[in-house]
């Protein structure tokens, strides 16, 4: 496979990831600025979403104030911001364009029609009581892309491009999440086992769709702990960090090619300490330590995929 096609098919496919993330911790973010104050300090759950994102020095030098409808336009539809939802789209859109020789004609044409209902939306803009219905048709027309790559697409190195660049953002976004959580969302001990703590902690599992499996796991009332167990530890759990990285560990072991040693190495390390961890031992060690340690790696990672696979000459 030429290395620019490969390149497409990643980016393709981590933009669309990076699409739906962001409306997940949009939506949630947005029915917490529901609750009243008293619970949640104004405008605080802002900005957790422009830190997750890594996107607040962005923000600060265009507006002066981090409020929803402020943040909601940055993060959606704003054109200059590189990691709106409509960038992310289009970004999809215009690398699935250079490869529709590589993929079915059927994901192409969902692609295609994501982008032009998004760019449609993006003028029209978002209406205040459409905010979450917008965010449900982002997450939903993911999932039908990835339905129709998973249905229709042979399973050669094209698919593994794909399931690798979805992967590696999905494990970046869980991280981001839990970190951000027990250093933005709770600067204070004193907000522990409070009414902020319980739904916050709810808003964390609900923005990786993983409240049902928490409850269904665990059976009991949400625990800090727990929390981080699952979405990251858990075998189980389709968002959590192990199984992103058990995924991109197989993936690079099934596309392979002759420069992928140290590619290979380096995932293969970080998959080791996953699966030696315990979560008393991550927090034990210090949860914002660790977690930061992780999306250096899969910073890392990332690098090196682009190195290996993209930027040599085509053969």
């Amino acid at each position: 496979m030429l290395s620019s096609t490969a390149d497409h098919l990643y980016w393709m496919s981590r933009s669309m990831e990076r699409a739906e993330n962001t409306a997940r911790m949009l939506d949630v973010t947005y029915r917490m600025s529901l609750l009243k104050h008293a619970l949640i300090e104004p405008h605080h759950e802002w900005r957790a979403m422009l830190s997750i994102s890594g996107l607040h020095e962005d923000f600060e030098a265009r507006y002066d104030l981090p409020s929803g409808q402020n943040v909601l336009h940055f993060m959606a539809l704003d054109e200059k911001n590189p990691g709106s939802i409509y960038n992310s789209i289009f970004n999809a859109r215009e690398n699935a364009r250079a490869v529709r020789g590589k993929i079915t004609s059927e994901m192409w044409e969902a692609l295609n029609a994501t982008w032009l209902t998004m760019h449609q939306t993006r003028i029209e803009g978002i209406e205040e009581d459409g905010v979450s219905k917008f965010f449900e048709w982002v997450k939903e027309r993911s999932h039908l892309i990835r339905g129709i790559a998973h249905g229709t697409m042979l399973r050669d190195n094209t698919f593994r491009f794909i399931r690798l660049g979805m992967f590696l953002e999905r494990a970046d976004n869980t991280a981001r999440i839990l970190d951000v959580k027990y250093h933005i969302l709770l600067p204070s001990p004193k907000d522990f086992g409070g009414a902020a703590d319980y739904y916050q902690w709810g808003s964390v599992l609900r923005s990786v769709s993983a409240f049902e499996s928490y409850r269904k796991v665990y059976r009991d009332q949400i625990a800090p702990k727990r929390v981080a167990e699952l979405l990251m530890l858990n075998t189980d759990m389709a968002r959590s960090l192990i199984t992103c990285v058990n995924e991109v560990h197989r993936l690079l072991r099934e596309i392979d090619g002759s420069r992928a040693n140290l590619l290979l190495s380096r995932c293969s390390d970080l998959h080791s300490r996953l699966h030696g961890a315990t979560i008393e031992n991550i927090f034990s060690y210090g949860l914002h330590e660790y977690l930061s340690e992780f999306l250096e790696e899969i910073y890392e990672l990332g690098k090196l995929i682009n190195t290996t696979y993209f930027w040599s000459k085509d053969e």
